[in-house]
Formats: structure tokens, C-alpha cells, sequence
């Protein structure tokens, strides 16, 4: 399908296989003499195609072609820390620590193995045992200052994330009525000199917002220039405002002439996020945008892109939504460049503003058809009323059986950092360790899951899908992805889903725009930046 282009479809196929399929055959069971010579040499034959794949930035099929060179011959520990880094080109970093780990057990002195292993970890957020790894491939090449200076931040991310863990316990307010709190003090009045778009204001000066301003925001953003502090502070305290009166799982039910676009992981990549709009089109009172999650690091616009996602919340609090992804998370943001973009745009407070407000987001939300299908979808699960309707979320499916709808409504958020497992970080639809982060979860466990609970069909994000886009599970588990050319390396596309009263789903995709010359991470914690590479 052409950039742009969509499909109306109504009864969704396989797109794409998984990019990643289970461990290859067991290392320990396997000894040299079992790989015949014609065996290896076939395998470097496909090795070399997978190599040209990954460097045409193909890396679901050098994935693939690493795996039949595996299945050749899994002796080679090349193959492996290949497969390994073409992994975490596509951010399935539990894979890739899998295969980093092979390559190593086979050859125990591999210094790029364990690099390759020492970044998963860290990407995964186990800083201590990349440290470890560090430290050993710093035994096999003392001379390798990359790998020092790399070691060096990691133990001082180490340290300070130690030392502001035990700052906040020692914080009584939330930033939000800290911020009230300063703003009625006068400590956050708007700057006389700011010439830029304004925020209209009642008779008793209370801020109020409206669609002019937000288009004039982004053109100021456009041109390289920050709201003032105070603009910024009553943008998120609105969006906070709505947030808390909705449930954990929000409840979207699509009138007749309402449909709803279902938005993926943007990251911060704020000129191809207002491309997208252009494709789905303004929230309004006959359309619903949602945001799936992972709104900001990474892309070096998040500010951008989290407070034009904000605004549109303040202005259309029912037709705007927004679920809560891993990385509207403090230990995210503290490792790929959130925290460190918003302290220097707009502060400390701020950023301490933003880390509150994300945990007031929705977990999931609930998006139901209103209309009855047509016989056509007589296969199809239905809710209880026989109607369609999907469950959206950012990371997927739960570890534990009989988790239900209402179970995920009552589940208390304010205020709390989620563990490495859950709704913001299954890494599905595989089986195994997908992202690393959290858990995976297969066809038998979404069918089960949507029997049960009436729900015809599981949308996530997440993960990179090459396409943008791809229909798993039979059908019944949807991955979108609303980043294109991720990190400005990965080559995808990105895609939206459109929902409509009756619950029929079309896809539409799109290419990355231009940027200013600004490169992915620009605010990342030191030496992050460099794992892009």
C-alpha cells in the first residue's frame, strides 16, 4: 500500500509475519560436528543477505534471514549478535538480550556480544547489569574509551536515579498543587514581554482555551519557540482537570456519525504528528482522535508533542483521549530524553508537573460501536448487545487469567509508577520476551480474553510494525504504529486506525515528513543517545 493511501476493508488479514519467532535450536544440545560443512556455507550465504538487508534498513527481513542462517548453523555467534542488533533496531530488546546471550555462551570472549547484551540491558532499564557487561568487555579491550565513557554515565544514571528516588519520597504535594500553589503566590505570572499567541481569559482573568490558539501555537513551535512557563502550566492542569474524572478504562461509544482514529506510538516526533492530523483530521464533535501511548522521548519534540495533545484534551475533553504508554513514566523519561527536554524548555517544577499528570492517564479505553454489524461479521465476537467494540491499550494482554473490563476500570492510578508488567507494557503478539520490558502474550490468551469479555478485537501499540500497521491473532489482536522512520533510522511507516459507528476498522499509512536538523534524543541521558548508532 502506497504512502497515504488506506484500506476499507472491513474483515482484516495477516499483513506481516512476526518479526521475531522463538529461540532457535538449544545451544547445549548441539555440538560442532553437527553442523555439516554445507550447512555453513549455505548459512553465509544467507548471512550476507540478511547484512544487506540490514544496512537497506529492511530489518524485519534481516530478522528473518538471520534466524534460517541460525537454523543452518547455531554455532555461529555472529549470527546470533547480528540477529541480536537487528533486534534491537526493532525494539524487541528481550529478544535481542536472548541472542546476545547465545552468542556469548558460545564464545565467551565476544566483545561486541556483550555489547550488544550491555545495551538491552540498558534499554530495558537494568542499568546494573549493563554496568557488569561493560566491565567485562572493558577486560577484553582496555583501550575501548566508547565503552569507558559509556560505563561512566551509566553509574552516575545509577547514582542519581538513587538519590531523586529518595527526594520524592520526601515530597508531601503533588506538582499540581505545588503549581496551584505558586501560581496563586504570583511565583508563575506570564512573562509582560511574550509577544506570542495568547490564551483567552475570562473577566476575572481565568484562562480558558479555544481552537485559534491552539493553531497558533503550533506555528510558534514550528518556528523553533517555547510557550511561556505560565501558558504551559495551565495547559497540563487543564488536561489533569479532565483526566481525573475519567475511569482507569475509558468508555467510548461511537454515536451515529461519530468514528474515532485510533493513534499509535508517536515519541515525539512532532512535524510527522502534525502530518498525521492532517490525515485523521481535528478532534471535533463528530471525531475522536486517541492516543495509544508513548506520546514523548526518543523524538526530540515531545514538549511539542505532548502539549498539542494536551490543549486538544483541555479543548474537546469527550472526543480527545489519550492512554497512558511505559514511557509516560519517570524512569523512562529520565533515560530517553523527557526529563532532560522538559527541564530545559520550561524547568524543574514543570517537568515534575508532567510526571504527575501522566499517572492520571487512562489506562485502556473501550471503543463501542453503537450500530449492529452486518451479517458479514456474523463470526465476529460481540458484546453482549451484539455490537462491536475493541479494547485499546498500549502495551496488550495481562499476566494473569480472568482479568475483566470492570477489573480494569477500578484500578487505582493516581500518583503511581507501574512495575515492568501490565497493560503499559505486555510486549505481544508473540510468545517470549518481546521489548524485555514485561511480559508476552499469545492467540490463545486474546481469544480467550475476548470471549469472555465480549470484545471483538485487541488494538496495541508498542512496537514497531514495518508497515505501520499489522493484523495478528487471527485477526483479533491489532498492532499500530504512529512513528514513521523511527528514530529517523528505521525505515517504517506509520498508521492510523479508523473506527467507525459501526465498528468497521479502515487503515491508513503514512511517511515520515521532514525536521529541522535536530538528531532523535537530543535531551537523552549522557551516552544513551549514542546506542542509536
Amino acid at each position: 500500500m502506497s504512502a497515504a493511501s488506506s484500506s476499507g476493508s472491513s474483515t482484516p488479514t495477516s499483513l506481516t509475519p512476526p518479526t521475531s519467532v522463538p529461540p532457535s535450536p538449544e545451544l547445549k544440545a548441539l555440538r560442532l560436528q553437527d553442523v555439516t560443512e554445507e550447512a555453513k556455507q549455505e548459512a553465509a550465504k544467507v548471512k550476507a543477505e540478511a547484512n544487506k538487508a540490514f544496512i537497506n534498513h529492511h530489518f524485519n527481513e534481516a530478522a528473518d534471514l538471520y534466524t534460517k542462517a541460525i537454523e543452518l548453523n547455531p554455532l555461529d555467534a555472529t549470527l546470533w549478535c547480528n540477529r541480536a542488533y537487528t533486534r534491537i533496531k526493532l525494539e524487541e530488546h528481550g529478544y535481542g538480550l536472548s541472542d546476545a546471550s547465545a552468542a556469548i555462551e558460545l564464545d565467551p570472549k565476544y566483545a561486541k556480544a556483550y555489547y550488544r547484551r550491555a545495551t538491552c540491558y540498558l534499554q530495558t532499564l537494568k542499568y546494573k547489569q549493563a554496568i557488569a557487561d561493560f566491565k567485562k568487555l572493558i577486560q577484553l579491550e582496555p583501550g575501548n574509551q566508547l565503552v569507558r565513557t559509556q560505563l561512566d554515565s551509566t553509574q552516575k544514571m545509577v547514582r542519581k536515579t538513587e538519590f531523586e528516588k529518595a527526594i520524592e519520597m520526601e515530597e508531601e504535594k503533588n506538582a499540581v498543587e505545588r503549581c496551584l500553589e505558586m501560581i496563586a503566590e504570583g511565583a508563575c505570572d506570564l512573562d509582560k514581554t511574550y509577544d506570542g499567541p495568547k490564551l483567552p481569559t475570562d473577566d476575572n482573568g481565568t484562562y480558558s482555551i479555544s481552537r485559534d490558539f491552539i493553531h497558533k501555537m503550533i506555528e510558534y513551535f514550528k518556528s523553533g519557540k517555547t510557550l511561556p512557563r505560565r501558558y504551559v502550566w495551565e495547559i497540563v492542569i487543564a488536561a489533569h482537570n479532565a483526566f481525573i474524572k475519567e475511569e482507569s478504562m475509558v468508555t467510548v461509544n461511537l454515536e451515529e456519525g461519530v468514528d474515532c482514529d485510533v493513534i499509535g506510538d508517536v515519541h515525539g516526533q512532532f512535524y510527522d504528528m502534525l502530518h498525521l492530523f492532517e490525515l485523521t483530521g481535528e478532534p471535533s464533535e463528530k471525531h475522536c482522535l486517541l492516543m495509544n501511548g508513548d506520546l514523548v522521548d526518543r523524538g526530540s519534540w515531545s514538549i511539542e508533542v505532548i502539549l498539542t495533545a494536551l490543549a486538544w484534551k483541555w479543548l474537546y475533553p469527550n472526543r480527545m483521549f489519550i492512554n497512558r504508554g511505559n514511557h509516560e513514566t519517570r524512569e523512562m523519561n529520565r533515560t530517553y530524553g523527557f526529563e532532560g527536554e522538559a527541564k530545559h524548555k520550561h524547568g524543574e517544577q514543570t517537568y515534575k508537573l508532567f510526571a504527575h499528570v501522566f499517572t492520571t492517564m487512562p489506562l485502556a479505553t473501550l471503543i463501542q460501536a453503537t450500530k449492529k454489524p452486518s451479517g458479514l461479521w456474523s463470526n465476529a465476537i460481540l458484546s453482549p448487545e451484539g455490537k462491536k467494540r475493541y479494547f485499546v491499550v498500549h502495551g496488550g494482554l495481562f499476566s494473569k487469567d480472568g482479568v475483566t473490563l470492570d477489573d480494569i476500570r477500578k484500578l487505582e492510578r493516581f500518583g503511581r509508577q507501574p512495575g515492568q508488567e501490565g497493560l503499559m507494557y505486555t510486549d505481544g503478539p508473540f510468545c517470549g520476551i518481546g521489548e524485555g520490558v514485561g511480559i508476552a502474550f499469545g492467540p490463545d490468551v486474546t481469544k480467550r480474553w475476548c470471549e469472555a469479555n465480549g470484545v471483538t478485537g485487541v488494538i496495541r501499540s508498542h512496537e514497531v510494525r514495518q508497515d505501520g500497521y499489522a493484523i495478528e491473532h487471527n485477526g483479533l489482536c491489532t498492532t499500530v504504529f504512529s512513528a514513521p522512520n523511527y528514530v529517523d533510522q528505521t525505515g517504517n511507516k506509520g498508521a492510523f486506525i479508523r473506527i467507525d459507528e459501526s465498528g468497521n476498522q479502515k487503515y491508513t499509512q503514512f511517511d515520515a515528513k521532514p525536521h529541522p536538523p535536530m538528531k532523535p534524543m537530543a535531551y537523552a541521558s549522557s551516552g544513551m543517545a549514542s546506542l542509536l548508532s
